[in-house]
């Protein structure tokens, strides 16, 4: 259903600016000074509260605003249980962790360091921690994605092209403080079926804590969140891709291709409605 309109590395990127279509590109003045992490967050801070505070009369924007209310008070416990260097979040450039990120940065205005105040930054690094294993064959416009936004959102992102396991694995070595991953799955996601909030990684599995601030946020609540902040998300979900994944198991899903005279091309991703068609697109 549609509705109208192993290697590791560390990730850097020059100062980053949304074109028109809302992705994150780079500068042309690479010479201008970053903003801060406390910039970014105070901003993004606003933006929420400024969308929790509205009435909207759409039942789906006051369903984003439930989910939003619940996803704070997770992020705001996992701030409480963990200290700024012990929690990270797992980014791949998709739109369930997008959203979760913004959640996480409106949740750390309170705890984010001001330039100007040195005492402060006991208690929130510069950069906020991030992790991202690279799929099998990944698509160029997901590696941009997440390099151009970790700029522009001040992520410190430890890179892998490793499996999960073996990624997480090496992970926890280069970074051994870590005792939680704010982990973007959703309950309609595979195993994400019984997740609760909080869950223990498995056995056999590196051992931390695993949140889940998003987990019963459905499809369109995600994109609803994303187009009404007017936040930038990877291209990728412009061409009809709604679940990305590597470039030999993912293609735009088939219920999104355009029925038109043309006969090509596909409507982007925010046009699907269910979450059983979400994942249409994936061989696997």
């Amino acid at each position: 259903m549609t509705q109208n309109p192993g290697a590791r590395s560390t990730c850097t990127a020059s100062q980053t600016t949304p074109t028109i279509n809302g992705y994150f590109a780079k500068s042309e003045s690479p010479s201008s000074s970053p903003r801060s992490l406390y910039d970014v967050c105070l901003e993004i801070r606003k933006k929420v509260d400024s969308f929790l505070a509205e009435k909207p009369s759409a039942p789906l924007l006051r369903n984003v605003q439930t989910r939003l209310r619940e996803a704070i008070g997770v992020v705001n416990e996992a701030f409480e249980r963990y200290g700024p260097r012990e929690i990270s979040i797992s980014y791949n450039g998709g739109k369930d962790c997008l959203v979760l990120l913004i959640i996480i940065l409106a949740c750390l205005a309170d705890r984010a360091p001001r330039p100007t105040d040195s005492s402060s930054s006991l208690r929130v690094p510069e950069k906020f921690q991030a992790v991202y294993i690279v799929s099998p064959h990944p698509f160029s416009e997901i590696d941009d994605f997440v390099v151009s936004s970790s700029a522009e959102y001040q992520l410190d992102v430890n890179r892998y092209e490793l499996g999960m396991k073996q990624g997480l694995e090496a992970y926890l070595a280069d970074r051994p403080g870590i005792k939680a991953i704010f982990v973007g799955t959703r309950r309609t996601d595979p195993h994400g079926e019984k997740l609760t909030h909080f869950d223990p990684t498995d056995g056999g599995w590196p051992d931390f804590m695993r949140v889940h601030p998003v987990i019963d946020w459905h499809y369109a609540e995600i994109w609803a969140f994303i187009r009404h902040l007017e936040i930038p998300y990877c291209p990728l979900y412009d061409q009809g891709y709604t679940s990305l994944g590597g470039t030999e198991d993912t293609q735009p899903n088939p219920h999104l291709k355009k029925q038109d005279t043309n006969g090509g091309g596909f409507l982007p991703a925010y046009r699907l409605v269910g979450d059983d068609e979400e994942r249409l697109g994936r061989d696997k």
